[in-house]
């Protein structure tokens, strides 16, 4: 049973993706020639430059998918590491080394210490 619901699935899934490509070439196509060509005076494209346009934005912002980009899954890596890092070294601070680190951080973003409101620059 398995096998006769695939045989279906990877010709729809081909079908679907051919379908969303001629779609997404002829909508990029039609806004193209609808909108530069009277205000800035551009030629107008055909479906194949249009499908260029879709593909290289594609390649150049992402999008289009839930999944989540390399770069963010990076950043997070990143931030989670700082943070690590931050903890393991606030952890090994003796109490006067905290209040100087929070001295330090007052000082420098213009915290006023006593009120915990910050002084305009």
């Amino acid at each position: 049973m398995r096998r006769k619901k695939l045989i279906w699935i990877i010709p729809a899934a081909i079908l679907g993706m051919a379908l969303f490509a001629f779609i997404g070439g002829e909508v990029v196509k039609l806004l193209w020639n609808w909108l530069l060509p009277p205000l800035f005076s551009w030629r107008q494209i055909a479906f194949w430059q249009g499908l260029g346009i879709l593909v290289l934005c594609r390649i150049l912002f992402g999008g289009f998918g839930g999944h989540h980009s390399y770069r963010s899954n990076f950043r997070r890596r990143v931030a989670d590491r700082m943070a690590d890092r931050m903890a393991d070294r606030w952890g090994h601070m003796t109490p006067e080394e905290r209040e100087r680190f929070r001295q330090k951080i007052r000082e420098r973003w213009g915290f006023d210490p006593v009120t915990g409101e910050g002084n305009a620059h």
